[in-house]
């Protein structure tokens, strides 16, 4: 019966990442399963979910109508009239640079730009993330009260620790920015909920042995 037991919480804990994949939805209707791994102005970086040691494929992101991570957040792409790279899973060389409109490419570089802000710079996460994992440790079924509240929450201006405060002025660096520290957040907040899961988990274990 403990063996049972063991094994079931276990399958519990495992099955939540194995099926952790982003979902890529193509404008053709085309649905990818993925992880994604970059967003560049253009493109969007990734491997197949089914391959993860495979390679990595590139997708324009005039193609994409919407990105559905694992975490539950998701992202939609407009077309832009930015001229873009074929889509390809190797590099592509060009003697010829590529002349951007001035508005559509500072827009789409001031996006970018936010995002990897966001990845560099944001910790607004640490308290939501913090009160989710003592509280799930207690009770992981009361921490997932905090964990649905902070992780659908998108993190607040004074909260966003962004380098500069002019380029925070700017809508679509902005936009980047949010769009991934909420991502991040809610990363972060998910995490610590598994931890307090996992610990739970195993002093169940422990003590009905």
């Amino acid at each position: 019966m403990k063996q049972l037991l063991l094994a079931v919480l276990l399958l519990l804990l495992v099955i939540p990442v194995s099926l952790a994949q982003d979902i890529i939805m193509k404008r053709s209707g085309e649905k990818i399963e993925a992880k994604v791994l970059e967003i560049t102005p253009t493109e969007v970086k990734y491997k197949r979910h089914a391959s993860p040691d495979g390679p990595v494929y590139t997708v324009l992101k005039n193609d994409i109508s919407v990105i559905q991570y694992a975490d539950n957040t998701s992202e939609s792409f407009e077309i832009t009239d930015v001229a873009q790279p074929i889509a390809t899973t190797q590099p592509i060389e060009s003697s010829t640079p590529v002349v951007l409109p001035s508005s559509a490419g500072n827009n789409v570089d001031l996006y970018a730009k936010g995002q990897s802000d966001a990845i560099t710079y944001y910790d607004g996460y640490k308290p939501a993330s913090t009160g989710t994992l003592v509280t799930s440790l207690l009770s992981p079924l009361i921490g997932l009260i905090p964990a649905v509240a902070c992780s659908a929450t998108t993190p607040r201006d004074h909260s966003l620790d962004a380098p500069s405060h002019e380029l925070l002025a700017q809508p679509n660096y902005k936009t980047g920015y949010k769009k991934r520290a909420r991502k991040i957040k809610s990363g972060k907040v998910w995490k610590n909920w598994a931890i307090g899961l996992g610990v739970n988990v195993v002093l169940a274990v422990l003590i009905a042995q």
